[in-house]
């Protein structure tokens, strides 16, 4: 009779692992898990690097006529309104346009000294597409932020290449120090 326990006792252990293991660990299932909390504060170094590729793009755009209006990332809401896994999505947008835009930068003024910003902007993209995958699937995107998306893809088309490249580089900063911070913070983001 103990030897039929044993061997019940057995069975049931094998079993409840191949439960868990089937369950919780599916083919394909992403064992990454979102971690921004590192981007509320991004190093003074890394954001002096920034700092130095928009100055001397501000000094490059003094000597050209290159005349820009534009509002691409231009809203009258601020992230915060928005729900935390929206404003994953949104930073995750700008910066594909972000990287996009500073992997094309022709002026070796500007091209030679992006390589370590980009470097950090490839990193926190993969971070975010990593959070992305985490979000619910009952996710849906709020109405402000599917009407902005709607226009910030429409405008980025309609841009010239100089005045995407000065809309780019003169946001980086309210992107890194605002949208990314907001969307580190989660919930608590004020």
């Amino acid at each position: 009779m103990l030897q039929g326990k044993m061997m019940g006792c057995k069975l049931l252990l094998v079993l409840t692992l191949w439960a868990m293991s089937t369950d919780a660990f599916r083919k394909g299932a992403q064992m990454k898990k979102c971690h921004l909390s590192k981007y509320k504060s991004l190093p003074p170094q890394e954001l002096e690097t920034f700092k130095n590729v928009k100055d001397r793009f501000e000094d490059i755009m003094l000597l050209s006529d290159r005349k820009c209006n534009t509002k691409i990332f231009h809203r009258n809401w601020e992230v915060k309104e928005l729900s935390v896994h929206d404003r994953v999505i949104l930073v995750k947008e700008q910066l594909h346009l972000i990287i996009d835009v500073l992997e094309n930068i022709r002026d070796p003024n500007l091209s030679k000294p992006l390589g370590r910003p980009l470097e950090i902007l490839r990193h926190i993209r993969e971070d975010l597409k990593s959070c992305t995958r985490h979000q619910p699937d009952n996710h849906q995107r709020s109405g402000r932020l599917t009407s902005w998306l709607q226009q910030f893809h429409a405008a980025k088309k309609m841009e010239t290449p100089g005045c995407l490249e000065a809309s780019v580089v003169l946001n980086l900063f309210r992107l890194l120090n605002e949208d990314l911070k907001c969307a580190a913070y989660m919930e608590s983001c004020t």
